[in-house]
């Protein structure tokens, strides 16, 4: 059974009437092709006749099957049209009256033109996912990331009088502030008042945050024995993502003031703790899969590794590499935008590669690679025009 997960929504306008819609459909789409939407062979439909109730008679493949009764198209005009229509009954195979419920277009285009592509010009390999997705919101770790954290801190128990690795406690205030500024509070001297304070963009400011409760804060923290102390968010995010701070380590001192430079450790600490936490949640799967069709800005994927099923029907996005035939491999990142997955149990993978998430070098050599291959799709595009306009 076929099955689909939207990932990123495109961004719609809707159009006001059924009569705009018919409208549209008779003077735009005359000559232009509309396709049956989460569809893995992209198959047309033709509109064969407009009734009088505002319904229409729609051609298509005869092994389609509306499902609950609703059928969705979609075509392209400056911008991707989107169509839902409802089935009031079906006259034969792939033959079926239709009332239109909704259309929709994207308020953007279409970034470039998107064709197919054989397994011999090109393939996706050597992929790099993460075998766990961190649930930020929830701030739950996976075993194996839980044990790097606390090995992390049975290790480093010399940093200080009190060591602490471990998630946000949404309870605790100061971790808040730390959680939803991302930046480090250090404390050089809990028992001044001016220490809470920061002239530094990258620390937190506590006198600025906590206002009135800044005192209560200050008292708990001599009454408590402390001198110094340092808290640095631990921030993660997937290949392409904005970090996001989802832990910290804290660092206490009951006999000394930290000077800056233990400042500059501890983020180095850091750093590299959330090093060992991307090598561990990352796994490398070197197969050949299929390229189904593929723009400048994006591609369709075809997965049939059991493996990177597993792994990519769960992640927002992978590191994989291109390799055009006869040439060194391009390494590139895909935002997943939806997958498919067909009752052969084969998924079907959108993804976007556009922007800063892929490295300049190697975009720029992908287009050129691809703008021969799109110069000759667009030519056979024109051949086919101009043979239908003169039959």
């Amino acid at each position: 059974m076929l099955t689909i997960k939207q990932k990123k929504d495109r961004d719609f306008d809707t159009l006001a009437s059924i009569s705009d819609v018919i409208d549209l459909l008779k003077t735009k789409f005359k000559n232009r092709k509309l396709r049956l939407k989460y569809d893995i062979n992209e198959t047309e439909v033709q509109i064969n006749e407009y009734l009088d109730d505002n319904s229409i008679m729609i051609v298509t493949d005869p092994g389609v099957k509306p499902i609950d009764d609703t059928l969705i198209i979609y075509g392209l005009l400056d911008k991707y049209i989107e169509i839902d229509l409802s089935v009031l009954s079906v006259q034969g195979p792939g033959y079926f009256k239709c009332g239109i419920k909704s259309i929709r277009k994207a308020r953007l285009g279409r970034r470039d033109l998107r064709f197919k592509i054989s397994p011999d010009e090109a393939v996706a390999t050597n992929f790099k996912v993460s075998k766990h997705t961190i649930e930020i919101t929830g701030f739950k770790m996976p075993t194996s990331i839980k044990v790097l954290m606390d090995q992390f801190q049975s290790s480093n128990s010399h940093l200080g009088d009190i060591l602490r690795v471990d998630v946000f406690d949404q309870q605790d205030v100061v971790q808040n502030l730390i959680r939803k500024t991302g930046k480090l509070l250090y404390i050089e001297d809990v028992s001044n008042r001016e220490s809470y304070g920061s002239g530094d963009e990258d620390l937190l400011d506590l006198v600025e945050n906590l206002g009135d409760d800044l005192n209560s804060y200050v008292q708990q923290n001599v009454g408590r024995g402390y001198k110094s102390i340092i808290i640095s968010p631990l921030k993660y995010g997937e290949e392409g993502e904005k970090p996001v701070p989802f832990g910290y380590i804290q660092v206490i001192s009951k006999t000394e003031h930290f000077i800056p430079e233990k400042v500059a450790m501890i983020r180095a600490m850091t750093d590299q703790l959330i090093e060992r936490i991307r090598d561990s949640n990352t796994i490398l799967i070197s197969v050949n899969q299929q390229i189904v069709d593929v723009s400048k800005g994006g591609a369709k994927l075809k997965i049939t590794d059991e493996n990177l099923k597993k792994y990519l029907s769960i992640s927002k996005g992978f590191i994989f590499d291109i390799v055009f035939k006869l040439q060194a491999p391009i390494t590139i990142y895909g935002e997943i935008k939806f997958t498919n997955t067909d009752e052969r149990g084969y998924l079907y993978i959108g993804v976007d590669f556009a922007g800063n998430s892929s490295r300049k070098d190697e975009m720029k050599r992908f287009y050129s690679f691809i703008k021969p291959l799109e110069i000759d799709y667009k030519n056979k595009l024109l051949k086919e025009m101009r043979r239908k306009k003169a039959q």
